[in-house]
Formats: C-alpha cells, sequence, structure tokens
C-alpha cells in the first residue's frame, strides 16, 4: 500500500511541475466566409478578426488551448466569379464571437527555453461555440438581421511558430471553422420570427464554413517543465 501511496505522490508532483508552463496571448488577422453569396476562394481575408488565448503546454509535443475570438465576416455576391450570383447580386455582413477549446500538436518537439531558436509546424483542432446574427431574405431581395443564434463548429488549424527569446512565442495560422448551421448567410432562415416573407437560397444541403488567418504572439510563463518518467 505505501508503495501505491509513493508511486501516487510521484505522478501527481511530476503533473504539476509539468503544469507550470503556460502561455497567454492574442490574435489578430482577417476572416472570411464560404457558403451561399459571394466568393467560393477559400482563403480571402476581407474583415477583421482578433481574440486573446491561452495555452498549457502538456509536453513538448502538445497544448491544451483555450481562446475568445471576435470577428466580422460578409459576402458580395458582385465580388464572385459565378455570373449566376453576380447576376443575382445578393450581400450580406454579420458578426462573430466564438469560443474553442481543444488540443495543439506539433509536429516534432518544441523546446521554448534553448537558448537557440526554436520553430515547429503545428495542428489544432477541438470544438467551438459561436454566437452570430440569425439573417433573412425578404421578399424584395435584401437580406436583414433576424435575431441571435448560437451553434457549434469544429475547428481545423494548421500554423508554424518560433520562439521569440525565451519569453514570446510568434505564430503564424489558418483556422477553417465547419459550422453546423447553413444561415450565416441568410440563405436557409430559421422562420421562427416575425418575418412572414423568408426565402431559402442556394445549396440548403451544405453547411457554413468561415476561416480565420493571422498571427498570434503570446507570453510564456511557469517554471521549466520537468518531463520527467517515474
Amino acid at each position: 500500500m505505501k508503495l501505491y501511496i509513493i508511486i501516487f505522490l510521484l505522478f501527481v508532483s511530476s503533473t504539476l511541475i509539468q503544469a507550470q508552463t503556460y502561455e497567454i496571448g492574442g490574435f489578430i488577422g482577417g476572416a472570411n466566409y464560404i457558403g451561399d453569396v459571394g466568393k467560393t476562394t477559400y482563403i480571402a481575408p476581407n474583415a477583421l478578426a482578433f481574440g486573446a488565448l491561452f495555452k498549457w503546454n502538456r509536453s513538448d509535443r502538445h497544448a491544451f488551448r483555450g481562446s475568445i475570438s471576435f470577428a466580422s465576416i460578409k459576402g458580395d455576391d458582385n465580388d464572385s466569379k459565378d455570373t449566376r450570383r453576380k447576376e443575382r447580386g445578393y450581400k450580406f455582413e454579420n458578426n462573430i464571437v466564438e469560443l474553442s477549446v481543444g488540443l495543439e500538436y506539433t509536429f516534432w518537439e518544441f523546446d521554448m527555453y534553448s537558448v537557440k531558436p526554436a520553430s515547429v509546424p503545428y495542428l489544432y483542432t477541438g470544438l467551438t461555440y459561436f454566437l452570430y446574427n440569425s439573417l433573412a431574405k425578404r421578399s424584395d431581395n435584401t437580406i436583414i438581421k433576424d435575431g441571435n443564434k448560437g451553434s457549434v463548429a469544429i475547428p481545423m488549424v494548421v500554423g508554424y511558430k518560433t520562439t521569440l527569446g525565451t519569453k514570446f512565442v510568434l505564430a503564424a495560422e489558418i483556422g477553417a471553422r465547419y459550422t453546423f448551421t447553413d444561415n450565416l448567410d441568410g440563405s436557409n432562415p430559421n422562420n421562427t420570427s416575425e418575418i412572414q416573407d423568408d426565402l431559402s437560397f442556394g445549396n440548403i444541403n451544405n453547411n457554413d464554413w468561415y476561416v480565420f488567418t493571422g498571427i498570434t504572439l503570446t507570453y510564456t510563463f511557469g517554471r521549466k517543465p520537468c518531463y520527467c518518467n517515474f
């Protein structure tokens, strides 16, 4: 029994030591949407996106990550190369507020405490909950706000990060969010408001996406972790 207690205490102390390395910082960049209005280009930021993030570096290969982000998204059929969309001439604007948690995984070991600069590509995914404006198209073909809604999304992020000394980490990343709604652009309204002349359009079988492209800068703090094997 004493041996089990000793092993448990060693495990807990190792976890606490490992848990001392954190990062906190911000994100700034651009956002774009992919759906039934405007361009169909996957990476084409045309509106501001910014936010804050926090990381717990659980090892030199992975970190738990949480973030809050704010963005505007918009689409205009006049910017599309599709002649049918140009003739239609719809446009919209929406606002996104998202909370995201998940796991960031580096392709190889990332030593933030080395005297030499360290760089590594990484992937991030998890679960996102976001708030947005519910939109609806009226019979006069204008798209207007129709209340507020919340939905979930799956983030798929690829990035590349590098150390700046031993206290800062700079990264560039592109992150697509697959959403579980088809109404970021008013193409598939919920028909639950006072608006009686909502009309669906586009492909109502495909959900919308939005993409963040930008840079993050984080400050590291806490004691250097000890990845010990007991």
